[in-house]
């Protein structure tokens, strides 16, 4: 028994570092990328380590493209855009967790059903909603259709946690004078934070690094976002590789960012709303 356990241990760690090794090896290669001259990046055969060592790229990109321009678009969007979103999913989410509405089980499949979609199929009418309304290249518009796409899993995601908050608490808090709206903010949503933080990571993850939408509706440079920016870098007949690469971990701090602040609330939050008490 203890020899198959031992056998069974090798194997998964020989797993784990296999699977490892697809994910870190990219990264190491965009960094190893990033910090090669031009001509390394053309190099035949290909060098992990660079010959010379260069940060020529990350200069590059703030000087010779508008990245800080993209930035803060990038950031405006997104990070309004979760704020409402997470007002918007947690009240929905009380609502439906609290409160005995008919109909709610055809609300929370209609929320499911919206999520079914191809979102390139609602690319079309977006544009056409966002043009009539005249938000084309502005960050209100952005922040529209980043909101319709996050509010309905937030909300499912947000209220898989509300249900594992007794309801007593909320009847204590009424007996002692709270109205409802009192018992959602003083007692449900501190208890919550948890779940809430790992919602809003989903949420400001998948709207950084949209692409489709944000390349559509806004056709202004000054308007463009972080990963339309770089994908411009892509050019017709040439690629600047070591530009593309520093530039993709330069977008990429902020998401590491986030992870890192809300990182302790992320696995609690995750796992708290997978159990009903």
């Amino acid at each position: 028994m203890t020899q198959n356990t031992h056998k069974h241990h090798i194997g998964s760690l020989i797993l784990i570092i296999t699977a490892s090794l697809f994910v870190v090896i990219p990264v190491l290669w965009m960094i190893s990328t990033s910090l090669k001259t031009t001509e390394g990046t053309l190099s035949i055969p290909p060098r992990l380590i660079p010959e010379r060592f260069s940060v020529e790229s990350y200069t590059r990109i703030w000087t010779d493209y508008p990245m800080g321009r993209y930035f803060a678009n990038s950031l405006i969007a997104v990070s309004l855009s979760t704020v409402i979103t997470l007002i918007f999913s947690s009240l929905a989410a009380y609502g439906l967790a609290r409160f005995r509405l008919r109909g709610s089980g055809t609300i929370l499949t209609f929320l499911l059903v919206t999520q079914m979609f191809p979102s390139v199929l609602l690319l079309i009418p977006f544009f056409q909603i966002i043009k009539s309304l005249g938000l084309i290249n502005t960050h209100l518009g952005l922040i529209i259709v980043y909101i319709g796409f996050r509010i309905p899993l937030c909300s499912w995601m947000i209220l898989g946690y509300f249900r594992t908050i007794p309801e007593d608490l909320d009847a204590a808090a009424s007996i002692d004078g709270l109205n409802r709206f009192q018992v959602f903010y003083k007692i449900t949503l501190p208890l919550s934070l948890p779940g809430i933080a790992a919602t809003g990571i989903y949420a400001f993850f998948e709207s950084w690094n949209e692409y489709m939408f944000a390349m559509v509706l806004t056709t202004k440079e000054t308007m463009k976002t972080v990963p339309v920016g770089i994908g411009q870098l892509i050019g017709q007949y040439r690629i600047q590789w070591n530009d593309l690469m520093s530039a993709s971990i330069v977008g990429s701090i902020p998401l590491l960012l986030v992870f890192l602040f809300l990182q302790r609330h992320l696995i609690g939050g995750l796992t708290s709303g997978a159990v009903k008490q």
